[in-house]
């Protein structure tokens, strides 16, 4: 993976100062001055903002909502996909680009910088080539990423450390009481801006990092719901190498070569869908549903009324034609392509046979 130079319009230029001089006083300079640089000044310049609209935020009351609804699954299983879909319902409010630029200050500073912030998106995701909106449905974790430290994006940033911030980031190993204190206040945080801004919604959070972390979320909200989507292994691991090269290449301030990334993967995938079926197998019926990504794929509306009726949601009448329309408008796109060396499949089928075994894939023909 050759190292090439990150975004110059770099995720942390979101972040707060405290964050900021966390970061580096643990990970070190970065090799890109002028990033940094940019980075620390947008921090500077948002301070007054983002002091201003915590203090509005702490003193509101925490709107009356439903539980928010998490959609987990390790990356590159069809959470995007799942995410998008149940986005269009009317009655979910979801994580904006918008708020995961802004994470500190969106409610304040959106309306002025949403232009901005606008001519800065790439017109898709350059993992998976989904299309990108102003609008468009987006995961939370840069955004807690640029509140507090424990985030694998940390990671991703610096990736000296890779392997540390991303144990701490999603198993919450070697963390302190206090990094746990604040990545909970974050979390809350956050998801309180999200419904003040959205107050008669239901919050629909994906993030395949809450995979590990059910039992932490339903302590925090002891009646949240979650969607567990899981699709072919060997196609998640070849994609998620896919998922981490670019990824780096886009927002990397260090070098990122010595990074293990197949190693880490072959051993996290595991431990992550270990830890979600262990977490969610007391959860009550109406609070947990499980999808396989082809049977979803190829059956979406099916699939959908399924997740109505396990999690005793209301509104699929009305939500059904705003599905379908987005469906339609998804019926040509492609997704990536991949070739599947024998030895590629033979590590995987050494390192994950019991989830081979227990949800019965077979591995693509060998490139």
């Amino acid at each position: 993976m050759p190292s090439t130079q990150p975004r110059l319009l770099h995720p942390l230029m979101g972040a707060n100062l405290k964050t900021l001089a966390a970061l580096l006083r643990e990970n070190g300079p970065g090799r890109y001055p002028l990033h940094l640089l940019i980075i620390w000044a947008t921090a500077i310049a948002r301070f007054p903002f983002s002091t201003y609209e915590r203090w509005q935020v702490r003193r509101s009351p925490y709107p009356e909502s439903k539980p928010p609804i998490f959609i987990i699954g390790h990356w590159r299983s069809g959470t995007t996909f799942l995410h998008s879909v149940l986005s269009q319902s009317p009655q979910f409010a979801y994580t904006s680009p918008l708020a995961v630029g802004l994470p500190w200050d969106f409610l304040t500073l959106g309306n002025a910088l949403r232009p901005i912030l606008e001519g800065a998106l790439p017109k898709d995701r350059f993992i998976d080539r989904v299309p990108v909106n102003p609008d468009s449905p987006q995961e939370d974790e840069i955004a807690l990423a640029s509140m507090q430290l424990l985030s694998f994006y940390q990671g991703l940033y610096f990736p000296k450390q890779f392997a540390k911030h991303f144990n701490a980031g999603i198993f919450f190993e070697g963390c302190t009481d206090i990094e746990m204190t604040e990545w909970q206040q974050a979390m809350v945080l956050f998801c309180k801006k999200l419904q003040i801004q959205n107050p008669h919604q239901q919050l629909l959070i994906k993030n395949p990092v809450y995979t590990a972390r059910v039992k932490k979320l339903r302590e925090l909200w002891p009646k949240a719901k979650f969607i567990h989507i899981y699709r072919n292994p060997y196609i998640v691991y070849r994609s998620t190498l896919n998922f981490y090269d670019k990824l780096f290449r886009e927002l990397s301030l260090q070098s990122f070569e010595q990074v293990p990334v197949e190693e880490i993967v072959l051993e996290s995938y595991p431990k992550m869908i270990e830890a979600a079926q262990r977490e969610t197998r007391a959860l009550p019926t109406q609070d947990f549903v499980e999808l396989r990504f082809e049977t979803f794929e190829t059956n979406p509306v099916e699939q959908l009324e399924k997740i109505y009726d396990r999690l005793e949601l209301t509104g699929w009448e009305e939500d059904l034609p705003h599905f379908q329309r987005y469906l339609e408008s998804q019926k040509h796109y492609r997704k990536n392509d991949y070739a599947f060396p024998a030895d590629m499949i033979e590590r995987v089928r050494d390192r994950w046979q019991p989830l081979l075994d227990r949800w019965g894939y077979e591995p693509p023909a060998s490139g």
